[in-house]
Formats: C-alpha cells, sequence, structure tokens
C-alpha cells in the first residue's frame, strides 16, 4: 500500500467512533431506499407477473341477466382480445365455527372449458367435477381462517335457499388478490370469502340457465378502455346493467395501486433526509480532521504530492466511511424489505412474493450514498486541494472574540463565566454549528412525520365508528325491497332500532371529469348511519338535491351551488341533472348522499330499500345471528364492531412496526449528530477542559461546559424539527391519500413531546459516552499539545 493509504486506514482506526456514527447514518438512508424501492418494484412486478400469467381481465361489468348469446356481440367489439361471461353472487354463509353470519361471492366456472380470463390458481385439490351441484373451491386465506380442509362442509343460501357444500380445492384468483368485502376496509378472511362452482350448478341455483350476470373483457394492446367500457354500457343497458368499468375502479386492484403510492412517497421522503444529515456529518468530521492534520498536509505537499492526490486522500476518508454505512444499509435494508413483504403477503394474496434483491437497487443506493458523502467532503477537499504548504505547515490564525452585547448588559446580568464559554464556542463555528441544529432537527422531524399516524388513525375512527356509523350491523338485500322488509327487520331479535338505506350505482359527472359511484339514500333525520359537516357534527339531510363527499368534491371540483349529472346505471339508465346542496366530511372513498324519498323519486319508484342498520342489544346478539343466518332476503351482514376491531387489530401492528423502525432511524440521525459534534467540539477544547482540571474544577464541572453545548444545540433544534417534521407529516399524507382513503392531517402535542423526548434521550446518551473520554483526559499530554 501507498504511505496515503497507511495514514488513511490509521485514520479510519483512530476515529472509528465517528466513522462509525456517519456509516450508520448513511446506512440507514441506503436501508430506506432499498426498502422502499426494493418493496415497490416486488409488489409491482410481482402484481404485473400474476396478471400476465393468468389473465387478469381490463374491463369488468355486473348485470341482472342476459341471455349467452350477447357473448358473440361483446367479442366483436373493436380491440377486444377475450370475452368470458360467468355468474357472480354475494351469498349468505352458515358456518359453523363462526358465530357471525358470513358471506361470500360465488362465482361460476365454465363446465365444458378452460378459463379464459382470471385464472384460478390452484393451492390444495382440484377443480370440482362438471356435473356436481355441492362440490366448490375456496379462496385459500377463507380456507385458512376457518380451519377448512379438503372435504369441509359448509352451507350457503343460494338465491332463498340453504344449499350444503363441500369444499374439493383452495385457490388464488389474480381477481380477488386484495379481497374485501362490502362496506369492509380491511380483508375480514374469517367472515368472507370467495367460492368458485361449476357454471351450471350455479345456474340453477339462481334461475340463470342459458344466462350471465357478470362478464369481463381482455383487450388488446393499445386498445381504448373507455371505448370499450362505453360499447358494453349499451349492449348490456337491456340486459339490467351496472356499469362497466376498468381495473382503476376494481376493488382489489385499487387498494394495490393505494399501497404502491404509499411506497413511492416513502421512498422520496426518507431517503434524502438521513442523507443530508450524512453530508453534514462527513463535512464536520472532515474540516476538523483538515484543521487538525494542517501541518502535515503541508509537509506531503513539501514532499511531492500534489495538490490533487492529498484531497484525494480525504475524499477517501469520506468514501471509505461510506462503504461501510453501504455494507450495513445493504444488510439492514434487505432484511426490512422480507420483513415488509411477509407482512404484505398476510394482506396481498399472491401465489409468490419475494422481496426483489435487484443488483440495480443496490447500484443506485451505493451510489446515492457514495454521492452524498462525497458532496459533504466537496467543501474540506476543496481547501486541502487549495493549501500552500507554507501556510500548511503554520499554526491557523487564533479566533477574534467580540461582545455580542454592550458591557452594560454584562454588568446588569450576571452570565455565568460557563455559558459564557459554550456561547463563544458555538459563535466561532457558526456554519457547524448551525448544521448540527438542523442535523437534530431533521431527527425530530422523522419522528414526528412517523408519530402523527396515531391521532389521525384514532379520529378515522372516531368520524368513521362513533359519529358517522353508529350502528351495530348493516343488512344488505339480495335486491331492492318494498317497505315492509325493513319493518320485518326491526322485529328481529334483540333490534332496539333500524334505519333502512338504498344504495344506487351511478356514473357522476361535473363537466368533463367523472366517477363511478354509488349514491346512498338516508331518512333525512337519520340517526344511525349519520353524514357530518365540515365541523364534524351532524347535519340534516336536504330535503332535495345531492350531497357530496369533500374528496368527491375535489375530484369533480364542485361546490354548493353547482349542478351535477347523474347517468344511472340501472334500470332504464336515466340521467338526471342535481343541485350540490351539500359537503360532507368523510375520510372513506368517494361517496354521494340523498334524502331517501328524493332517491326513491329519481329513480321514479316508490318505498324501495337496499338494506337496513341495525341497532341491536349485544346481550341477544347469539339468538340474533341465528335468525339472520337463515334470512334468505339477505346477501351480505356487515358488523361495525367486528370490522372495528379487526381494523384496530390490524393497525396496531402495522403501526407498531412502522413506528419502531422510524423512532429507531430517528435515534440514529440524533446519536450520530450529536456524538460527532461532541467529538469535534472536545478534540477543539480538550485543552482548555483539562487546564480547568488543574485549576481544580471538579470532572463534572467540566463536563457540564461540554454537555452544556450539546444542549443548547438539542434545545434550539425543536422547534425547528417541529416545523419541518409537521411538513414532512403533510408530504406523506399528500402521498398516501387516494380515491379510496383519505388520511387527516392530525398533529397532537404529544406527537412534538414524544420526538422531542427520544431525540433528548439520543443526545444524553451520546453526551455520556463522550463524558467519559472527558473524565480519562491525560491533563499533562493534553496541555504538552500545541494550540
Amino acid at each position: 500500500m501507498s504511505a496515503l493509504h497507511v495514514k488513511l486506514l490509521r485514520d479510519l482506526v483512530r476515529l472509528w467512533p465517528q466513522a462509525l456514527a456517519i456509516a450508520f447514518v448513511l446506512a440507514a438512508g441506503a436501508a430506506t431506499l432499498i426498502l422502499g424501492i426494493g418493496a415497490y418494484q416486488s409488489l409491482s412486478e410481482t402484481r404485473a407477473a400474476y396478471y400476465e400469467r393468468n389473465r387478469f381481465a381490463d374491463v369488468f361489468a355486473d348485470l341482472t341477466r342476459a341471455p349467452k348469446i350477447v357473448e358473440d356481440e361483446i367479442a366483436r367489439f373493436p380491440g377486444v382480445a377475450s370475452v368470458e361471461t360467468r355468474i357472480a353472487k354475494i351469498a349468505l354463509l352458515d358456518l359453523p365455527a363462526v358465530a357471525e353470519p358470513a358471506s361470500a361471492m360465488v362465482v361460476s366456472i365454465p363446465d365444458l372449458h378452460e378459463q379464459k380470463l382470471n385464472l384460478l390458481y390452484m393451492r390444495s385439490g382440484r377443480l370440482p367435477l362438471p356435473g356436481d351441484d355441492n362440490e366448490v373451491v375456496v379462496s385459500e386465506p377463507f380456507a385458512k381462517a376457518n380451519h377448512f380442509a379438503i372435504g369441509s362442509t359448509f352451507e350457503a343460501i343460494l338465491n332463498g335457499r340453504k344449499r350444503s357444500l363441500r369444499i374439493v380445492g383452495t385457490a388464488l384468483s389474480p381477481e380477488f388478490i386484495y379481497s374485501l368485502g362490502p362496506y369492509g376496509l380491511i380483508p375480514d378472511d374469517r367472515r368472507y370469502g370467495i367460492v368458485w362452482m361449476r357454471e351450471k350448478a350455479l345456474a340453477a341455483a339462481y334461475d340463470l340457465t342459458g344466462a350471465f350476470s357478470s362478464v369481463t373483457l381482455k383487450l388488446t394492446r393499445g386498445a381504448s378502455e373507455a371505448d370499450a367500457v362505453e360499447r358494453l354500457d349499451s349492449v348490456l343497458a337491456r340486459y339490467g346493467g351496472l356499469g362497466a368499468h376498468g381495473r382503476r375502479d376494481q376493488t382489489s386492484h385499487a387498494f394495490l395501486d393505494a399501497e404502491l403510492q404509499q411506497l413511492k412517497a416513502m421512498s422520496r421522503i426518507l431517503p434524502p433526509v438521513f442523507l443530508l444529515v450524512a453530508a453534514f456529518l462527513v463535512n464536520m468530521t472532515l474540516s476538523r480532521l483538515i484543521l487538525l492534520e494542517r501541518e502535515q498536509i503541508g509537509l506531503l505537499k513539501a514532499l511531492g504530492y500534489s495538490g490533487f492526490a492529498v484531497g484525494w486522500h480525504y475524499l477517501e476518508f469520506a468514501l471509505a466511511i461510506a462503504c461501510v454505512g453501504i455494507v450495513i444499509g445493504i444488510g439492514a435494508g434487505t432484511w426490512l424489505g422480507f420483513g415488509m413483504t411477509k407482512l404484505y403477503a398476510s394482506f396481498y394474496h399472491f401465489p409468490f412474493l419475494v422481496f426483489r434483491t435487484d443488483p440495480a437497487i443496490y447500484v443506485i443506493a451505493g451510489g446515492v450514498t457514495l454521492a452524498a458523502a462525497a458532496a459533504g467532503a466537496v467543501r474540506a477537499v476543496r481547501e486541502v486541494v487549495a493549501l500552500p504548504p507554507a501556510v500548511a505547515m503554520s499554526p491557523p490564525a487564533p479566533a477574534v472574540y467580540r461582545r455580542l452585547l454592550p458591557e452594560a448588559f454584562y454588568a446588569f446580568i450576571a452570565i455565568p463565566q460557563s455559558l459564557v464559554m459554550v456561547t463563544r464556542h458555538l459563535m466561532r463555528w457558526p456554519l457547524r454549528t448551525v448544521s448540527s441544529i438542523l442535523g437534530i432537527a431533521l431527527a425530530v422531524s422523522v419522528l414526528v412525520g412517523s408519530l402523527w399516524a396515531f391521532g389521525s388513525t384514532e379520529l378515522m375512527i372516531d368520524v368513521t365508528y362513533n359519529r358517522a356509523e353508529r350502528q351495530n350491523a348493516t343488512i344488505s338485500f339480495v335486491r331492492e325491497r318494498s317497505m315492509p322488509a325493513f319493518y320485518d327487520a326491526l322485529s328481529l331479535p334483540g333490534v332496539l332500532t333500524a334505519e333502512p338505506y338504498r344504495s344506487v350505482p351511478v356514473r357522476i359527472h361535473h363537466g368533463p371529469i367523472e366517477r363511478r359511484i354509488a349514491i346512498s339514500g338516508k331518512p333525512a333525520s337519520a340517526d344511525l348511519s349519520r353524514v357530518l359537516g365540515g365541523d364534524l357534527k351532524p347535519v340534516r339531510m336536504p330535503e332535495t338535491g345531492i350531497a357530496l363527499s369533500d374528496a368527491l368534491a375535489k375530484i369533480l371540483k364542485a361546490k354548493v351551488g353547482d349542478r351535477v349529472e347523474v347517468e344511472i346505471l340501472e334500470r332504464d339508465r336515466r340521467r338526471a341533472t342535481l343541485p350540490v346542496t351539500g359537503i360532507i366530511e368523510g375520510y372513506l372513498g368517494l361517496n354521494a348522499y340523498m334524502n331517501l324519498p328524493a332517491l326513491n323519486q329519481m329513480m321514479r319508484e316508490g318505498a324501495v330499500i337496499s338494506g337496513v342498520n341495525l341497532l341491536y342489544d349485544t346481550g341477544r346478539q347469539d339468538e340474533l345471528f341465528k335468525r339472520l343466518k337463515a334470512t334468505p332476503v339477505a346477501n351480505f351482514i356487515a358488523l361495525q364492531r367486528t370490522t372495528l376491531t379487526n381494523f384496530r387489530d390490524t393497525l396496531q401492528q402495522n403501526l407498531l412496526i412502522m413506528i419502531t423502525v422510524y423512532v429507531s432511524l430517528g435515534m440514529i440521525i440524533a446519536f450520530g449528530v450529536v456524538y460527532n459534534f461532541a467529538r469535534i467540539s472536545l478534540s477543539e477544547q480538550g485543552r482548555e477542559l483539562a487546564s480547568l482540571r488543574v485549576l481544580g474544577f471538579h470532572k463534572s464541572e467540566v463536563s457540564a461546559i461540554l454537555l452544556s453545548e450539546l444542549a443548547v444545540l438539542t434545545i434550539a433544534a425543536q422547534p425547528l424539527g417541529w416545523a419541518i417534521g409537521h411538513l414532512f407529516a403533510w408530504a406523506m399524507v399528500q402521498g398516501f391519500n387516494s380515491e379510496l382513503y383519505r388520511v387527516p392531517l392530525v398533529v397532537e402535542r404529544s406527537v412534538y413531546a414524544w420526538a422531542s423526548v427520544i431525540v433528548f434521550g439520543s443526545a444524553l446518551v451520546s453526551g455520556l459516552i463522550v463524558r467519559r473520554r472527558i473524565d480519562r483526559l491525560d491533563l499533562i499530554e493534553v496541555l504538552k499539545t500545541r494550540e
């Protein structure tokens, strides 16, 4: 090795604690970059491969009933590569080990030929035999949650008739990667699953022999989805079509898109924070090292080393630290990536989901990390290159100190001399002081930018389940019913009160913007399922017009007083123009509301309802559930408390993992910044601190001077960290928001307090580590060193 390389190794060994602290900050940046990009690519590319291999459809449509011959007409559409008609119905289930009513989406598979689209991926067993009316394949998550095995049986109400079904296989489908039932927030695999039956058996159960109730299309490359949707709607209109839609409005695909959007936001926000802090730390450490080695730099240049060679030597010091950080970051990022992939596998049901260890990801992470370290070293290296040998071999000019305030101020207020020393030292290196404050502030901001999620999710839960949807259960009927069905529900055992509702699928337009939604009709005086105004207080449903959720109003760019066009996606598919009479607050989905009588009047029908919201006596719920399981008119029963419990359990698990990672990263930043500042400060003030010891000061008094510097920096960083953290939280909210849900930005005071406590704790630990070095100062050796 050359002499400079030997010196480089000696410097790294001598300064290993500072170098390791910087390496950990760089590693955090590399790890979050690998985690974000790797998880995004893993989820995105696995989905794309799964879609391709199992021929996931591009266009979907449900309808009441159409003859099979219509399939030939649809197949002749321009750009249509493949068509598959089928029967798809939601059915109520009676599961032996589940007290609550369960439901399933029952989907037909062809009798005489293989599936064309949305191919099943068999996980165990076999497909049902053609001609066997009782054999079914169920989704694997549903089977696992209910401990079903091949040969297990359960009962289902198909078109009002109870049937016993036997499981002969388990499978996955690209159409149900995220299997979510009506009114659900997260999958409930115990109470909702997918069941596949042979077409002939399911058609006989629903009186659809020779007909279909659902159709899916696969388009050729470059074909227009909008054109296919429009043509399909025009054909299915006379058969009770409910509106065709593309992948964007397909539930499973939409939730996957939202998750990918969140991963993209994370990979854009977090890594730059760590790399920026690392650049500051490299600059601080290298600048101090160069200042201490001025004489050596002068000797090297005097011996014939060029300015470039000496500058490259110090740049290599920064790059060597970066390489250590890259190695640690690759290991941590890969480990976190596999952990996140395992977490995704519990929600998103792929046949395979492996964290993508693409070499390109590691090359990008390594390159960005090296660039950050080099950027931090540039200023110091430039000084080395420009430093003449003669100037370098002479000591630097002593610092010039002056009073910041008039002499009378010091006479009036007695300032402790230790505080004067602290202030003098911090003011002597303003750039380093400011960069240290910014580094600690970024540590605070990372914590604020993650801990806010607790308050926001609690507000979402409170608004959704305590203020808006206050019912215990929601019964959805197989088809619209007249008002006597409401009174039947009111007479069920244990029911205290009930409210009817109606749901009508529509396509809403305002100018060139349109969205496919469902209008919910509610009684004007609804008390169980309420709508909330901007102040989160209940508002009375307007007698006329339509009320839009805040998210939908923003997308449509509609405000109160505007008129929107509603295209009804059932019956005669009429169009109606309605005034916007209110903006409603809500965080889940795109919603629109109307007064129930006004909605029925728009539909030109009498008192018709789609279901009933119930409030029941929990002491009689077993009796109620038993009756509901045998209700032939219902196809889905949502239990709000069960949904909330599942949501909380899942959320707490995910938030705990996320917060643990972010708190660890914030502590790494705080420790790295404070420790490096303390070590540099100790090297600069070692002679002064040793002199104080010789003069009779106790170890604690001497240590207090250095610890006071760290305290001043940490305290000064808090307000800036809170402000930047609030900005990070806002940016993450913007990245998380989608048409499926909207996250409110709620940053409580406790978030700022906990962020500061964690950072103060990290700073205290690093300060105490450096204090041990102060206590072990060799007074004679320090006093011998040149100032």
